[in-house]
């Protein structure tokens, strides 16, 4: 942090609990990684009581009077620009969890930790009526969470508000519906095609090879292996911090280019935690900015490098060397398989570029009605799918596959999904920038060079923590104002030359 005048008492004093406040919030991701990933089934009642614990605890610290009165004290000193973004983040983050109980943060943490193994339960038996009470509790206590925050509010958007606070749900609405509006088109132009992409990987892949590939991949964008580590987990995740940054995937022998994927989308948020500045580890400063902003980094490394043809060109060879049964697959056809818009792709996670944000639709709608009482529990599975057959022309025929595939409800992360489109966006946003400043990016990576990419990243996004709002660092970043234009220019150039539009 500069040191450009004397930080004052009380900002010393904020700082020291605020690393406490901290250093907990770390300590909660663990026990979820660990939940998620190598816990025993049988572990759940007690991991139940130990989040909790840990949540309360927190909550306690964050809402203590001490940091009220520091941050009343810091309201007129004269502070650098860091401490007040600092000061900033904290105050928000207190300000928020002031208003809500201590007794409700404990027990929504108990409830996501009772939720997990249902909708896990509920998924493998393919029975949403086995979720379905305990997301029914968890709508309440979401509701209710959001009316102590913010009673005149709408409820939705002071929940939209935890995941990306600087950024007003009229702007997600709004690039949503912009998404909608000439995706679908596109999309549609392009079934009408008569161009067939090439399917190179129609075949039975050894998952245990598969995930030696995954590994391939992490070593050749550059992991960082002493301070992370990748596992599998039902649901693809990254998570831990600048020291600590772990990733999981998922693996189907009839899949492989979708494990592929994941890994560089999950690699593409870890290299992001891992480029936080290691010196400012619990405080503001070396925490990531939001979801927007997190999830522009694994876009842009899964879908602008990874899809492109010259990571095929680069890493061809190494899945040749895994799998000599497609030793006759050109870089061209990997490039085609990456990037085909699927006819009846049910899943959001394997979902093609385009499709993928019908699939936020999908959510972002039906999490709204449920908030806002407009649609019951129940017959989320009916609206789920009626959606689906609306926007994608598909219709789901099992609960699985359709309103019990993600995880994020389980967690009580409602709000949480429009953030994936607009990191999405962001992350053409941010190539674009990329490419003015050191060139095409499609030559250094033909060339094997990705730490380009990576040192730019964590120069202009990474290295900067939640020192700037994300417009503010998207100006930072970019030089200009959030905006759709660069997403959609990219999608029309790219699937327009693909499919001979």
């Amino acid at each position: 942090m500069a040191e450009a005048k004397q930080a004052p008492d009380a900002y010393e004093a904020l700082l020291e609990h605020y690393e406490t406040i901290s250093g907990l919030g770390d300590a909660a991701g663990v026990l979820n990684w660990d939940q998620e990933v190598m816990m025993p089934e049988g572990g759940t009642p007690a991991r139940s009581k130990q989040k909790s614990a840990v949540s309360t605890v927190r909550h306690d610290l964050l809402t203590d009077e001490k940091v009220a009165d520091w941050l009343d004290e810091l309201d007129d000193a004269d502070l650098t620009d860091e401490q007040e973004s600092v000061v900033r983040e904290i105050r928000r983050e207190h300000e928020r969890a002031a208003r809500v109980p201590s007794d409700l943060v404990a027990e929504i943490s108990e409830k996501t930790s009772e939720a997990h193994p249902k909708w896990k339960q509920a998924r493998e038996e393919n029975d949403f009526s086995i979720f379905a009470p305990v997301l029914e509790d968890l709508i309440e206590l979401k509701k209710e969470y959001a009316e102590h925050i913010d009673p005149d509010a709408d409820a939705y958007e002071v929940l939209f508000a935890d995941y990306e606070p600087y950024l007003d749900l009229d702007v997600a609405e709004r690039v949503l519906e912009r998404l909608r509006d000439e995706l679908v088109p596109l999309v549609e132009d392009i079934r009408d095609s008569d161009v067939e992409l090439a399917d190179p990987f129609d075949d039975e892949f050894d998952v245990d090879t598969q995930e030696d590939l995954a590994r391939d991949v992490l070593d050749t964008l550059g992991y960082d292996w002493e301070h992370g580590r990748v596992d599998t987990a039902p649901h693809p995740f990254s998570s831990g911090t600048q020291f600590d940054a772990r990733v999981t995937t998922r693996f189907d022998p009839e899949k492989p280019v979708d494990a592929f994927m994941s890994t560089i989308h999950e690699f593409g948020h870890a290299r992001y935690t891992l480029g936080l500045p290691r010196e400012e580890y619990g405080n503001p400063l070396g925490e990531s900015r939001d979801l927007t902003v997190h999830e522009s980094q694994s876009r842009l490394w899964e879908n602008h490098v990874g899809r492109s043809r010259a990571f095929w060109e680069t890493f061809l060879p190494e899945v040749k060397e895994r799998f000599p049964q497609v030793e006759d697959v050109t870089p061209e056809e990997a490039f085609e398989a990456a990037n085909e818009i699927f006819e009846d792709n049910l899943i959001r996670v394997e979902a093609d570029e385009l499709t993928y944000h019908m699939h936020i639709v999908v959510r972002f709608e039906i999490e709204r009605e449920l908030i806002e009482g407009d649609l019951d529990v129940e017959d989320v599975p009916e609206a789920w799918n009626d959606k689906y057959e609306e926007y994608l022309g598909i219709r789901p025929e099992t609960d699985a596959e359709g309103c019990l595939q993600d995880i994020h409800w389980s967690h009580g992360s409602f709000g949480y999904f429009p953030t994936y489109s607009l990191g999405s966006v962001l992350a053409a946003q941010i190539h674009d920038a990329l490419e003015d400043d050191v060139g095409p990016v499609d030559e250094k990576v033909r060339e094997g060079d990705f730490d380009v990419v990576a040192d730019w990243l964590e120069s202009n996004v990474h290295q900067h923590g939640a020192r700037y709002t994300t417009p503010e660092l998207v100006r930072e970043a970019t030089g200009e104002e959030f905006t759709a234009d660069y997403f959609l220019d990219y999608a029309h150039e790219k699937y327009g030359e693909l499919y001979d539009l």
